[in-house]
This record gives C-alpha cells, sequence and structure tokens, in this order.
C-alpha cells in the first residue's frame, strides 16, 4: 500500500530527484514507527510502567524518529515547504490517532484498515512533490485509485477471516462482511465504467480486473476446502493483483498525460 503508489508516482513524474530518496525514507520510517510508538504509549500510559522497562521499542522508536527528523529537515530544505508541513502534519495526526487506537486495540477494525489505506497510499503525494516540487494533476486521481483498490482488497480479507472463523464453529459466515465487500467491489465496477466512459480503457481494465478477482475471491470464499489456502498464500496472490493493478494504472495515466 505505501510502495506501490510511490513507485507508480516516481514513474509518472518522469524525473528523478535526491528528495524522492528522502520521502521514500520518512515514509517508512513513519509507517514503521507507529508499533514502537503504540507499545511505548501503551507501557506508560496504559500499564503506568517506566519507560526503561521497554528499552526495545524505545531504542527502535528512537532510531526510526531520528531518521524521520533527518529527512524531514532535507525535505524542507529542498522545499517547497509549505506542501511539506501540510503533509508531515497530516502524518503527524494521522500517527497520535493511530497510536490511540492501537491502545485500545481496534487496529483490526475494517473502518481503521480502509482510513489506514487511504494514509499510506498518500505516499503518492509525497513521492511527486519531491520529484517534481508539486503535486501534480494526475496525483490525485492515482491516490484515489489506489485508495480504492487497497480497501476493497481489505473487506476481502476481512471476509476470508470471518468466513474461516465461521467454518471452525461450524456456522455461516457472517453476512455483513461479506456484504460489505460486495459493497466495495461494486464500487471499483462503478468506477470501471465511469472510467470507461471517459476512454481511460487502461484504468478502466484495472478496475475491472480488481473486481473480477476479488468477486471470485468471495466465490470461492463459500468452498470449505478454500478456507484451508495458507494465508500467505493469500497474500501473494494479493501482492500479485495489486503489482498488475499498478501496472494498468501507471500506464493509463502516462496516456493520459502523453494526449
Amino acid at each position: 500500500m505505501l510502495a506501490l503508489p510511490f513507485l507508480g508516482a516516481a514513474i509518472l513524474s518522469r524525473q528523478f530527484r535526491w528528495p524522492e530518496i528522502a520521502a521514500l525514507l520518512a515514509a517508512w520510517a513513519a509507517f514503521t514507527s507507529k508499533d514502537p510508538l503504540a507499545a511505548l504509549a501503551r507501557h506508560r500510559i496504559l500499564w503506568k510502567k517506566p519507560l526503561a522497562e521497554a528499552a526495545a521499542p524505545l531504542r527502535t522508536a528512537s532510531v526510526k524518529l531520528i531518521l524521520l527528523a533527518l529527512c524531514a529537515a532535507a525535505l524542507l530544505y529542498a522545499g517547497p515547504r509549505a506542501p511539506w508541513l501540510i503533509l508531515f502534519a497530516a502524518a503527524g495526526l494521522f500517527a497520535v490517532y493511530a497510536i490511540w487506537v492501537q491502545m485500545r486495540n481496534r487496529q483490526r477494525a475494517p473502518w481503521f484498515q480502509v482510513l489506514s489505506a487511504v494514509a499510506l497510499t498518500s505516499s503518492s503525494l509525497a513521492a511527486a512533490l519531491a520529484a517534481t516540487g508539486s503535486i501534480p494533476n494526475w496525483c490525485w486521481p492515482l491516490w484515489l485509485l489506489s485508495s480504492l483498490q487497497a480497501s476493497a482488497g481489505i473487506f476481502i480479507v476481512h471476509a476470508r477471516l470471518d468466513a474461516l472463523i465461521a467454518s471452525r464453529k461450524k456456522q455461516p459466515p457472517p453476512a455483513s462482511s461479506r456484504r460489505a465487500s460486495w459493497i466495495a467491489q461494486a464500487s471499483l465496477a462503478v468506477a470501471a465504467v465511469v472510467s470507461a466512459s471517459f476512454h481511460l480503457l487502461w484504468i478502466a481494465a484495472a478496475l475491472t480486473l480488481a473486481a473480477v478477482v476479488y468477486s471470485l475471491e468471495l466465490m470461492r470464499q463459500r468452498k470449505p476446502e478454500s478456507l484451508n489456502i495458507p494465508l500467505r498464500r493469500i497474500g501473494l496472490q494479493a501482492l500479485t493483483l495489486a503489482c498488475i493493478y499498478s501496472a494498468l494504472i501507471v500506464t493509463g495515466l502516462w496516456s493520459y498525460r502523453a494526449n
């Protein structure tokens, strides 16, 4: 969710500048520092224990926050400062919210994971800003389309996990998770039709592919034997789809820019 939109924006920028490296490192540091910071907050605020007893997450968080600060300083030096400050502020607010959610053990809630997908795919904005010094018009649909696919995939995973839990209890899978996933796939299909109406055929093909693959996965989940497929294999299949989807989206936006 973080790497593919960043890479897509870097390709569509059609140029390379050193701030892109700083932006990628900053995005990675911000994302991976969330868990140790949440562990520290839980340790100190909820459990009321000294930070000295949480040496490992404290050390990890410190290193990554130092890296993040250095990258942020480099990006502000390269400019433009106002857009970077806005992105930093948005990332900081989301980080605080994410830590609060983790402290309450709600990080597996679908609504929070969708919000996380929107935040992670915003790496495309950072890549474009680092490469071009602005956020071009093509970057907004890239962010939107990346978020749409990532969100639909999240509902698919939740539907599978709910079906797996229900099968172990000899119960039918809950209708709510499947209904939410079908709605997500319908949004992909609607977006595909809209893209096709604007003659954005590569983008329409990407959206259609995602909608079809996810719909087939939902139907496959009705078969008990399919629920025994290792989650690692499911993850690799999802990653393959995400790579193909991103390639088609980048091709479509590249063609749109050329026209």
